[in-house]
């Protein structure tokens, strides 16, 4: 009886000590995923920053052109001077980091700007300005240029219902890309690579990576380069995981 007992208990600290060391092993692998991240995001910025903030500029040149008010007479005057403000956002991409408060302050210097409109119409107007500045802010937060400060106390009915649903789950609630994205987790991954794993071709598989991509949670290198995951899609697959393993604590890592 006593050896049977030995034997028991003996079986339990081992169910502690692997229980332990896959703890560890957990926090091991999410340590060199996020320096995997961080790596490959610090070469992105620094390679291809000059890119970013060039194509950001000339995006908001052609969709202010075709998206301002036509017949004002202060759309000259008005297209200046958004062009240059989107300009100096823009301008944070290159440089490399960008704080709360310096988002903050833009955002009140636009509302500022609405004051002075004169017309109901420049609603228009400053909706395109304030959409293209929230691209250019997607931008920096997907390059981890930019870290939003966490809110705490936010309700579940105060969520944004349909930017959640677009934004975040609706892109890892396919298993295609919720494959993809695992992947890439782990290192960069040509199209090819991803056709193989996915078992996708051609233009299924450009759907699944326009979804992805356009989600802010993948970036390509550059034309017909790697695919990558931003810090927005890394944060997406550690929070499913953690999710997972918090309501099945008895899976395996």
């Amino acid at each position: 009886m006593g050896a049977a007992l030995g034997t028991i208990t003996e079986i339990r600290e081992l169910k502690t000590e692997i229980t332990g060391l896959r703890t560890e092993l957990k926090r091991f692998i999410e340590r060199a995923n996020q320096q995997h991240v961080d790596s490959v995001l610090g070469d992105l910025k620094k390679n291809y920053a000059e890119m970013f903030t060039n194509h950001q500029v000339d995006s908001a040149k052609a969709d202010l052109t075709a998206h301002m008010v036509g017949d004002c007479k202060m759309r000259n005057t008005c297209f200046a001077l958004f062009m240059e403000f989107l300009q100096n956002t823009a301008q944070h991409i290159r440089d490399g980091e960008v704080s709360d408060e310096i988002i903050l302050s833009y955002r009140k210097q636009m509302k500022a700007m609405r004051k002075k409109g004169p017309y109901d119409r420049c609603d228009t107007c400053f909706t395109e300005v304030s959409r293209l500045f929230e691209k250019q802010v997607e931008l920096m937060q997907s390059l981890g240029i930019y870290t939003k400060a966490r809110e705490t106390g936010d309700a579940p009915a105060e969520i944004p219902d349909e930017t959640v649903v677009k934004d975040l789950l609706e892109p890892v609630a396919n298993l295609q890309r919720f494959q993809i994205l695992k992947a890439l987790a782990i290192q960069t991954r040509t199209f090819s690579d991803i056709s193989q794993l996915t078992g996708l071709r051609g233009g299924n598989l450009l759907f699944h990576i326009r979804k992805l991509a356009d989600s802010g949670m993948i970036l390509q290198r550059h034309e017909r380069g790697d695919y990558i995951i931003t810090d927005k899609g890394y944060r997406t697959m550690t929070a499913v995981s953690d999710l997972y393993r918090s309501l099945n604590p008895g899976a395996l890592l």
